[in-house]
């Protein structure tokens, strides 16, 4: 009998496997799982075996995240970053803070500002002027949908009380018109265009940097949801063929090529094209991201019915389709026929609907041709499109991070929605009861990467630490082992992965080892579990 290049005994194993869910050993000979059992597997245990004593600490999968943007992050993270905080005061600190280390840097960029930080979401051109008036300054806020901007930057883009909001975005304005300093949706590539270019180094670099991060957090693999120019931001795929080629890519990643919604069915040969040279090692991209909508928060996602104001009356909004719902219909129909599978960004019940009459019109004309689409957010979704999922065969990608009461949600989304609509947003457990698939992912770095906190809210509904006691529909709770199955085996197969996501003999060796056993830990304390070592095809990856 052979015996193992590395053996894993003495604590829970959660394989994720049906037919044997709990073990307490496992082996691996190079990148594969060759045995998992109980104490039979010890017979594995040779002289050159590395032998990692769990000693009660929980062995799963290997985290994957279904649509994050791990590169663009990497590089945020060089930046000026305010994701820590959400004062003002401490926003106008760190900024002049950098401003000051960073006397050369033309442009002062970053962001991971709140828009729960400000009245209405909406920060003044002002407040930035009062900290850096002689340089340049744009701020991209945690969603990513939107982006602050000091007065310097809006003079450079020609921005002013004359400029015509663009049909994909809005420019906030003062009451006589004077543009504010917020710029939404496609209104931000205004000023971004500016920007100077990241060169070549800094995606990578940015990808390496993510990467260490992801690692340490249990993650895997990832599907990034954005490869492509958009809004001024360059290309990241470069980086994933370079990582990939010389080896520093350890993660396995899926890449979803961006859909430019300003053009249409003129671009599919590009993405074929694309999709040809986009493969190497454990990099591929084979997916087209559709950013059908925005955000609820700046009320450009797409809705069924119009938004309320502050007074609680309809205002004639309703939100934005990006892409003209019949256009949409013909684009995936193509695109479907070509084996491309479409990663939707579909966030209010409009534009998950348009995306599922897509799957939909697709699936009439072309047949099943399993390439798992999948709708991304879903905040909203109406109650008749509940079932379309597993009837359709589409995948839910969910970001369970914010299916929770805070202040974004409670100040900025709910009074606007209304009470009923309010009710349809993030229906895990109804999804789940009617038969679909999860996928989960954490649109890192609009939100936290760690999976830990998203399997903490995907089970009790609630932030890590709320101490208000109040959960947000608690109907849609999931437990602990559908959740984590969305993180592992559903996102692996939404990337195609299909070999990762699970422990089974046969099966890749990417595993996470936990400081304690999730399942039998109080749900209260999901978040509080830590990563303590990733593997990646059999090779350590990252020890805490």
């Amino acid at each position: 009998m052979s015996t193992a290049d590395l053996v894993f005994t003495g604590g829970p194993v959660f394989t994720g496997d049906p037919a044997r869910t709990r073990a307490s050993s496992l082996a691996v000979v190079g990148e594969r799982i060759i045995a998992v059992g109980h104490d039979e597997v010890r017979a594995l245990i040779g002289p050159r075996t590395e032998v990692v004593d769990l000693a009660g600490r929980l062995l799963i999968p290997g985290f994957q995240d279904a649509h994050i943007h791990a590169v663009s992050g990497g590089v945020e993270m060089a930046e000026c970053d305010l994701s820590g905080t959400t004062g003002v005061d401490d926003y106008l600190r760190i900024i002049g803070t950098y401003a000051a280390e960073h006397p050369d840097r033309p442009w002062i960029t970053g962001g991971g500002w709140s828009m729960e930080s400000f009245e209405g979401g909406l920060p003044s051109r002002r407040l930035l002027d009062g900290v850096v008036a002689d340089r340049p300054v744009l701020l991209v806020n945690r969603d990513h949908h939107g982006a602050w901007a000091n007065s310097r930057a809006l003079e450079l883009a020609g921005i002013t009380v004359g400029t015509p909001d663009p049909a994909d975005g809005r420019i906030e304005r003062e009451a006589d018109g004077t543009p504010s300093g917020v710029l939404q949706e496609g209104a931000v590539s205004l000023v971004q265009r500016l920007l100077p270019p990241t060169t070549a180094a800094d995606r990578l670099a940015g990808l390496l940097r993510a990467q260490d991060l992801l690692h340490s957090l249990g993650i895997t693999g990832w599907q990034d949801a954005l490869l492509g120019s958009f809004n001024g931001m360059a290309d990241p795929a470069d980086a994933y063929l370079t990582a990939a080629q010389d080896g520093t890519l350890t993660a396995r990643v899926s890449g979803a090529l961006w859909w430019d919604r300003a053009r249409g069915a003129e671009q599919i040969p590009e993405l074929v094209e694309r999709r040809a040279v986009s493969h190497h090692g454990r990099f591929r991209a084979g997916s087209v991201k559709i950013m059908q909508d925005g955000v609820a928060e700046n009320f450009t996602a797409a809705m069924t019915s119009p938004y309320l104001d502050a007074c609680g009356c309809a205002t004639a909004n309703s939100g934005l389709s990006f892409v003209d719902p019949e256009a949409l219909r013909g684009h995936v129909t193509a695109l479907d026929a070509l084996d491309f599978q479409v990663h939707f960004h579909a966030l209010g019940d409009r534009a998950v609907r348009e995306a599922l009459d897509a799957v939909e019109a697709a699936v009439e004309a072309n047949g099943r041709r399993g390439n798992r689409h999948h709708l991304a957010h879903l905040q909203v979704v109406h109650p008749d499109d509940i079932a379309r999922f597993a009837r359709l065969g589409a995948l839910a990608n969910i970001q369970p991070l914010w299916a929770a009461h805070e202040p974004q949600m409670d100040e900025l989304t709910i009074p606007f929605l209304g009470p009923e609509r309010a009710a349809w947003q993030y229906p895990f457990g109804d999804l789940v009861r009617a038969g679909a698939t999860l996928v989960a992912g954490s649109d890192w770095p609009v939100s936290s990467p760690d999976p830990l906190a998203g399997l903490h809210v995907a089970v009790n509904r609630a932030e890590p630490g709320a101490a208000d006691g109040r959960v947000f529909l608690p109907e849609q709770r999931l437990d602990l082992a559908t959740a984590l199955a969305a993180y592992t085996a559903g996102s692996a197969h939404v990337g195609g992965h299909d070999e990762a996501g699970s422990l089974r003999a046969g099966h890749l060796a990417d595993l996470v080892v936990l400081d304690r056993d999730i399942f039998t830990a109080p749900a209260a304390e999901i978040a509080e579990a830590r990563v303590e070592q990733t593997f990646v095809g059999g090779t350590r990856v990252f020890a805490g």
